[in-house]
């Protein structure tokens, strides 16, 4: 399929609004440089991580997109919660994604410190939002 006909939705979270803000930028610069319409490409904001995996559910069984790209950050603090956000997060996509057929791309950050996940997010570091975007790209292809 020609990437300028791919529907793909990105879910990003409220929580750690910042980091996200450019996770996501770099995720939408990055499907766009690569063909990806701007029609296809749609947003959808929820609280927190763990409510991506629901709102990816009802984003594949509405929309039917070729893809899903769940965006996040969480970072560890002074509490077990972390592990918790963390790995019903991603279990729970990982379960919509086999349930509906759906490659559900797994961009949540998931950092010790504040600093990791900036370095992670930004364009002049690791660029995870590139790569999560060609990720999709090429699940979405398969």
């Amino acid at each position: 399929m020609e990437n300028k006909n791919l529907k793909i939705a990105i879910i990003l979270p409220c929580f750690s609004e910042e980091i996200g803000l450019e996770l996501y930028e770099n995720t939408l610069g990055t499907l766009i440089d690569n063909g990806v319409q701007t029609k296809n490409l749609k947003l959808v904001r929820v609280p927190g991580a763990l409510e991506l995996p629901l709102a990816a559910q009802k984003i594949i069984m509405k929309s039917k997109p070729h893809a899903v790209i769940a965006l996040g950050v969480v970072i560890r603090g002074d509490t077990n919660h972390y592990d918790y956000v963390c790995g019903e997060t991603f279990r729970g996509l990982m379960d919509v994604q086999l349930k509906l057929n759906t490659p559900i791309i797994f961009g949540v950050l998931t950092c010790e410190k504040e600093k990791q996940a900036k370095l992670r997010a930004s364009s002049k570091g690791l660029n995870k939002g590139k790569s999560f975007a060609e990720a999709a790209i090429m699940q979405a292809n398969i």
